[in-house]
């Protein structure tokens, strides 16, 4: 038996790092998976490796409203309902306060904290009356948790997800919706988009392993078996909450 048989999960920004990781650990453990991401050659080649009986792949922008009806309805098209929605799709950008520009700003806030808006959204709407136990899990970042010079937008994305996240979870409660709402706060993960964030210093591998008690960064699927947890009906009492998954970062 699967920790999710008969769930059906949608994984945003899923065709790599935490995304990929997230559906590949859903799919060993018995869900159906729907991976959506801006670009379409990843995605419909994990989607393919996952198993068409098993996993889709759809496009999509998550900050635009339109685009996760899209989502939805396909998802419901091809598994009959949905029971978790994973917002993970995210982007950042190194700019502190003095330097910010429009461009950065709205970017990061469109993607971050809208794009996990709708997707809240959504997901309370289509599984509040499907009669399961259902979950959304909303990747935050410690940089939701701490501040951070160099990420003015990002941490105000992140911070704004972590709350959001609690909103949720009392409106959901009150009504009596069988819906948790839960945020994950990895620290620096080998993702692609850290990857990125080195390649432009080289200096900047060794000050991010730095920052972690551990001694290393984290892996994606260290994220994904805390997503698993949230996902499963193992966390039934958890709703509201911070999950760190961050190597001691933050216990400094």
């Amino acid at each position: 038996m699967g920790r999710l048989d008969n769930k059906v999960a949608i994984i945003t920004g899923g065709s790599k790092g935490i995304g990929a990781a997230v559906a590949e650990r859903f799919v060993e453990e018995g869900a159906k998976v729907v991976i959506t991401a801006r670009h379409a050659e990843e995605g419909e080649n994990l989607a393919k490796k996952l198993g068409e009986d098993k996993a889709l792949f759809v496009t999509q922008d998550v900050s635009q409203e339109a685009e996760w009806k899209k989502v939805m309805d396909a998802t419901i098209e091809k598994f009959g309902k949905v029971n978790i929605i994973v917002n993970n799709a995210g982007i950042g950008e190194y700019a502190d306060a003095e330097k910010i520009d429009a461009d950065n700003w709205n970017r990061t806030i469109a993607i971050n904290l809208t794009g996990t808006m709708w997707g809240i959204h959504y997901g309370i709407n289509y599984m509040k009356d499907n009669g399961e136990s259902n979950s959304i899990i909303n990747l935050s970042s410690i940089e939701g948790l701490i501040g951070d010079p160099d990420l003015f937008a990002y941490n105000a994305s992140k911070g704004g997800v972590r709350l959001m996240t609690k909103s949720a979870a009392l409106d959901c409660a009150r009504k009596h919706y069988n819906i948790r709402v839960n945020s994950i706060h990895p620290g620096y993960i080998m993702t692609p988009l850290v990857q990125n964030l080195m390649d432009t210093d080289p200096s900047v591998k060794d000050h991010l392993i730095s920052l972690h008690p551990v001694g290393r960064l984290g892996k994606p699927v260290e994220v994904a078996n805390m997503a698993l947890f949230l996902a499963s009906d193992e966390s039934s009492f958890s709703t509201g909450s911070e999950f760190v998954c961050d190597g001691g970062y933050t216990a400094q």
